[in-house]
């Protein structure tokens, strides 16, 4: 987690270095077309000019399908994964050691320029010399281009079309709507077996996941994220999974946020504020993960954390059937077992 005080960060700052939300990729359909994303198969691929209406309610327009496209990391992830291949990611992308991050999915990450690794990182030199024809990102706010810096934006959407897809105000399913819309305007071929068969995987994930839910109304989740110095609780109806788990009938603990208004901030003292079953914790690098926090008495004290209640949290999912099954799979599946123990 950068060495950033929260106060210093803009809302966006808070979401990606500390809070307990953020940001989705079905299993590649390369295997059944081009797997360097020319869109083979496709007829909008081939010939004509090119248009994508975003989640802004912006249309991108080119003469041609876009090929040199740049990308923020997660939504690089689901472009790959159904064989949209980008030439630049900027987002997390690689650990300290130089392996591929959590929120990397599938991507090859030493065959894509990395413009910029944490929040405030691009260089906008190298984004110039990829000559992008699209970039692409999330958004948590609206209008609010996701790990895009403010102080350099003018200079970057100057440089190529823009699309933003939404990874808040919306549910799991229609994001990943969202994103297979854009890589079947990029040439993806969507209704590959691969595809379709990773979607229906999805759907018995999602049923798995409401009846596991019925089955024990009583098990509250808190959804959590963990820094040095706080712990923040986050409102699952700001998050597009977290919503739509919601939506399959999981019970919540609902904290009182802040002015933001996707978390709360709980030091460490007071970490037993809200009783819970189970435990999601966010997954990202940016955050502390369980092992790191067997030093806090307080956390090992945690009823949750007592009963090995601790599951982790695809806090940015890669918005893709493939990718977003196996969340609802181990989320059912630790509901289905949990025990009440608050």
């Amino acid at each position: 987690m950068p060495n950033v005080r929260p106060t210093s960060l803009s809302r966006r700052g808070l979401l990606a270095v500390g809070g307990a939300v953020g940001l989705g990729a079905v299993l590649a359909a390369c295997g059944d077309s081009d797997s360097k994303g020319s869109g083979a198969g496709s007829e909008s691929a081939k010939s004509g000019p090119w248009t994508f209406k975003d989640d802004r309610g912006l249309t991108a327009e080119a003469g041609s399908t876009p090929k040199n496209i740049v990308a923020f990391v997660g939504v690089a992830a689901a472009l790959h994964d159904y064989g949209i291949e980008v030439k630049g990611v900027f987002g997390p992308t690689k650990t300290a050691d130089g392996k591929a991050d959590v929120q990397a999915g599938d991507l090859d990450i030493n065959k894509v320029e990395v413009l910029g690794n944490v929040w405030g990182e691009f260089n906008v030199e190298k984004y110039a010399g990829l000559a992008p024809d699209l970039l692409v990102t999330a958004m948590w706010e609206k209008d609010a281009l996701w790990y895009v810096p403010d102080e350099s934006k003018d200079k970057i959407l100057k440089l190529a079309p823009s699309a933003a897809l939404w990874a808040a105000q919306t549910t799991m399913p229609k994001a990943i709507q969202r994103h297979e819309d854009l890589a079947a305007s990029l040439g993806a071929d969507v209704k590959a077996k691969k595809v379709t068969d990773a979607k229906a995987r999805f759907e018995k994930a999602a049923a798995r996941l409401r009846a596991a839910a019925k089955s024990q109304p009583n098990i509250k989740v808190l959804v959590g994220s963990a820094s040095q110095d706080l712990f923040y609780v986050s409102l699952a109806k700001t998050s597009a999974d977290t919503l739509y788990f919601q939506e399959l009938g999981v019970q919540f603990v609902e904290p009182k946020v802040n002015a933001a208004g996707f978390f709360e901030e709980l030091s460490w003292e007071n970490v037993d504020k809200y009783e819970a079953d189970v435990i999601m914790m966010d997954n990202r690098s940016s955050a502390l993960q369980p092992d790191a926090l067997t030093s806090k008495p307080t956390w090992a004290q945690l009823p949750a954390v007592k009963a090995g209640q601790i599951v982790p949290r695809t806090t940015e999912p890669i918005y893709s059937y493939d990718k977003c099954a196996p969340i609802l799979e181990d989320l059912a599946k630790a509901i289905e077992s949990a025990k009440k123990v608050s």
